[in-house]
């Protein structure tokens, strides 16, 4: 028998694909790789003490599976005393590429969704400080709860409005997502100079001025205007 016909097997039963909802159907979106764009609102990148004038955009990553979706709980994780939460606006691609020109960078967009890049800030410090990569502070289990797409056929492209988070009905991040020093075609046309990008990427876009901690109890509202909003409670 032809090898390539041969059913492959595995070591040991692969994990599931991760995957997201998408609003209005019982498809799922498959998530390929999850991109995360680092201080994108300047208000943000001042009280995170950076100069948002002189900074080029940069980028890390969070696992597919740190994704949650239609999360209503967020479990504080292990390792930390101090969680932040970082409210954004999630980007999911149907198709993608190299080289990807600005003009064309919105063709590669399926839809949009609200998402939480839940944050072990004092991890992420000491990484920080030793000049480490971020992943211990960024990539860990449920770090990203996750609402449900909604695709673009439904809600266009959002390139302003409000969003905001708040923490027992206390407004604590606010912001517009106009603000954005790097747009939604920039930071695609940008990724795609770095990485091949593919069906079923996510970016998360950076998040407004005024993160903070969290605290078991805690129920945390987030809105994006004209794509939804996501409710969790950290347990």
């Amino acid at each position: 028998m032809d090898s390539l016909a041969q059913a492959v097997a595995y070591a040991f039963s692969p994990p599931e694909q991760a995957t997201l909802s998408i609003s209005g159907t019982t498809d799922r979106f498959p998530v390929h790789r999850v991109y995360c764009v680092g201080r994108n609102y300047a208000a943000h990148a001042v009280e995170m003490g950076h100069d948002p004038d002189k900074e080029p955009p940069f980028f890390f990553q969070k696992n597919p599976d740190n994704l949650v979706p239609d999360a209503t709980t967020f479990p504080y994780p292990k390792a930390s005393e101090d969680v932040h939460h970082e409210i954004e606006l999630l980007v999911a691609l149907k198709s993608g590429g190299e080289d990807i020109p600005v003009e064309n960078a919105l063709d590669c967009v399926f839809g949009y969704g609200v998402s939480l890049d839940m944050t072990r800030r004092d991890l992420q410090g000491e990484m920080k400080k030793m000049g480490r990569p971020w992943e211990i502070g960024k990539a860990f289990e449920m770090s990203a709860p996750a609402g449900p797409i909604m695709p673009v056929s439904a809600v266009g492209h959002p390139d302003a409005g409000d969003i905001w988070l708040k923490i027992n009905e206390e407004l604590r991040q606010s912001g517009d997502l106009n603000q954005m020093i790097w747009k939604t075609p920039e930071m695609i046309s940008i990724l795609s100079t770095l990485f091949t990008l593919q069906p079923g990427d996510v970016i998360l876009t950076g998040t407004p001025a005024g993160v903070g901690p969290v605290q078991r109890g805690d129920n945390l509202h987030g809105h994006v205007a004209g794509v939804g909003d996501l409710v969790v409670t950290v347990t």
